[in-house]
């Protein structure tokens, strides 16, 4: 669950430390306070888009830090030791810095992560639910994505799409092989002999820069031989040779430092360089004696070096592409030997289309099984939200083999007693879409694991006592999860165990906003002043407490 929630400098807020606790929470104040900013801020640090105007005027950040108690979330925990991130006593720290040029940073238990990685881990925390929503509910998506996870079957049904999405693939591809027959049959033959001429030449990815070397070593063998034997002479062999000549500068300074041990020096460093030069004399005799400069292998070089570039111009390559380029044409070779062989083409379609109807009937099973049970709950909740005599229903309606399955989701709803149900999108008001709505979020909650619920004012369009069986609902609700609601409504207020309030001041010429935790008498005042407007009477304090004290 979320226990705390700390913001600095983002939009209107300046300096922002909630704690909260488990159960039913709500936030209320007046209209333009800035009630959704914490829903904004939360949602940023659970990996949300960041856009323009975050950061507080004149500041050069905006920093958001959220703490998570996830003692019981053994899934999340197993994901945070696969990405390698510390796990702390349980404890979870999201911390998100948006810059005011736009640039941002996120950072998980202190170590830096990834926007993606933020939006994985809020998978597993918050769920949130605005009131735009009601209105998701009317697509067809929507309808399928909430009974599929009202029955645990998101991964079932993610497998049916990639089933699909694979037969599909080898359908077009034997459709396409079936249309270009004729094509196919000419390219590959033309690509075996090809293949043929490449294959017979051999070529190899690391063959051409050394036969090019060779191919200079061995056209200029006679200048190596000749050039060798006249430095040897110049080393060794010849009357002035620089070894004999330093040979005798070495006596010489032998017998000198004999009376100048000064000269020991000179002496040592002509040493070394006879050495030297005695070890170069001794490699250039090992070369020449077993330098291979064969005329005959100039010729075989040659020839291979011109039947690579022949071929490479053939084929408008550079010679050592041509191993690739063998390689890519076997590739395509299997591609169109396979695409000629409709036979196999056919059954591996076949076997992808059966693995396709197995995964869909089991996800048909499980939709049946789950809409019977899902229509049956949410037509209790209908009737406590004063829909008397309303009933829901989860259609499935058979349809051609598609990435969703073999049937379309539909909700279908009757306002009341002896009226058929009709498609959700065509019968329900603005009241009582949002009604259902909340029934539908309710019920498939208590099939959920995460463990936070935020609504964002989804009781929009509610009243009188509607409105406090909404509050009875959420508070109910609370009982299971951390539900936070932003809410107009004081039924809906009264019935919370936390109470925040948001509200504006002035502050060095800036609007700034502030979020206080309410105790009982702050209490008794909010939910006054949202039931009496501007002027608050006695009567309207009375009423505001003795709706909070039923509610307890």
């Amino acid at each position: 669950m979320l226990q705390t929630l700390s913001i600095r400098d983002f939009v209107i807020v300046d300096k922002l430390e909630l704690d909260f606790e488990s159960g039913f929470t709500v936030l209320t104040g007046e209209t333009g306070a800035g009630k959704s900013i914490l829903i904004d801020a939360l949602s940023l640090v659970l990996g949300a888009r960041g856009e323009g105007g975050i950061t507080r005027v004149g500041c050069e950040k905006a920093e958001i830090n959220a703490v998570f108690d996830i003692a019981a979330l053994s899934g999340l925990q197993v994901w945070l030791r696969e990405n390698e991130i510390d796990l702390d006593e349980s404890q979870l720290l999201l911390r998100r810095v948006i810059y005011a040029d736009g640039r941002s940073r996120a950072f998980i238990n202190g170590s830096p992560a990834t926007i993606q990685q933020l939006r994985e881990i809020g998978e597993f925390l918050v769920d949130i639910y605005s009131q735009h929503a009601h209105h998701s509910l009317l697509k067809a998506a929507s309808q399928r994505q909430v009974l599929d996870a009202y029955a645990g079957l998101q991964g079932l049904a993610e497998e049916v799409a990639n089933a699909y999405q694979a037969w599909q693939l080898l359908y077009r591809k034997r459709v396409d092989a079936e249309r270009n027959a004729e094509a196919y049959a000419v390219e590959l033959a033309e690509l075996r002999d090809q293949v043929r001429e490449l294959a017979a030449l051999a070529p190899s990815s690391d063959e051409w820069e050394p036969l090019q070397q060779e191919h200079v070593r061995l056209s200029h063998g006679a200048s190596i031989l000749a050039g060798g034997e006249e430095c040897r002479e110049l080393l060794s062999e010849g009357e002035l040779a620089a070894v004999r000549q330093l040979s005798r500068v070495q006596h010489k300074l032998q017998e000198l430092a004999v009376y100048d041990s000064g000269l020991q020096e000179a002496l040592d460093t002509l040493d070394s360089a006879v050495i030297q030069l005695e070890e170069t004399d001794r490699f250039l005799n090992r070369y020449l004696q077993r330098a291979d400069l064969d005329p005959e292998r100039l010729q075989e070089v040659e020839a291979r070096i011109h039947a690579l570039h022949a071929t490479a111009r053939k084929y408008r390559a550079r010679p050592e592409e041509l191993a690739v380029l063998l390689g890519s044409w076997q590739l395509r070779m299997q591609e169109l030997e396979s695409a000629h062989d409709n036979g196999q083409l056919q059954q591996d379609e076949a076997q992808a289309r059966a693995e396709y109807d197995a995964l869909a009937q089991r996800l048909s099973a499980g939709r049946e099984q789950a809409a019977e049970s899902l229509s049956e709950k949410i037509s209790t909740e209908m009737q406590r939200l004063s829909l008397s005599g309303g009933r829901f229903a989860v259609a499935l309606n058979a349809q051609e083999p598609a990435a969703s399955g073999n049937e379309q989701v539909e909700f279908l709803v009757a306002g009341h007693a002896g009226v058929a149900p009709r498609p959700l999108s065509k019968v329900a008001s603005g009241g009582e879409l949002s009604r259902i709505s909340l029934a539908i979020r309710v019920v498939t909650a208590q099939q959920g694991d995460v463990p936070t619920m935020i609504f964002d004012e989804v009781d929009v369009g509610i009243g009188g006592g509607v409105a406090e069986v909404v509050g009875q609902l959420l508070k109910t609700l609370g009982h299971q999860r951390q539900v936070l609601v932003i809410t107009h409504l004081p039924q809906v207020a009264a019935q919370g165990r936390q109470h925040l309030r948001v509200s504006k001041h002035l502050q060095d010429g800036q609007t700034l906003s502030r979020i206080d935790a309410l105790s009982h008498e702050q209490r008794v005042d909010e939910v006054a002043r949202m039931l009496g407007g501007v002027e608050i009477t006695d009567t309207t304090l009375q009423h505001a407490s003795e709706m909070l004290a039923a509610s307890a």
